[in-house]
């Protein structure tokens, strides 16, 4: 059971590695730019995005089918279809 642990513990580590880059569009144009902003990746539950990232500024509530739930946190959002993270996006900085 502990190897369990340890194995699970190891997966979400290795699948929050910090993102390096992030899409951004301003007036109308998208590029791709390098971030150094950790979010969580794509997989991973609720309760690892938690345990790794701490509660949320605001939990949105949940919409659609299939249920859609969206957490911001200072700097990024992650949007969740059911318990798992589908997308965490990085919001651009105020003055950009």
């Amino acid at each position: 059971m502990k190897i369990r642990a340890v194995l699970s513990l190891l997966c979400a580590t290795l699948m929050a590695g910090a993102a390096l880059a992030e899409t951004v569009v301003v007036d109308g144009k998208v590029t791709v730019e390098p971030s150094s902003i950790a979010r969580p990746s794509r997989g991973m539950r609720m309760t690892a995005v938690q345990r790794q990232f701490g509660e949320p500024t605001t939990r949105h509530p949940t919409v659609g089918q299939p249920p859609i739930t969206r957490w911001d946190y200072p700097g990024f959002s992650v949007f969740f279809e059911r318990d798992r993270v589908i997308d965490a996006v990085v919001r651009p900085q105020r003055g950009h």
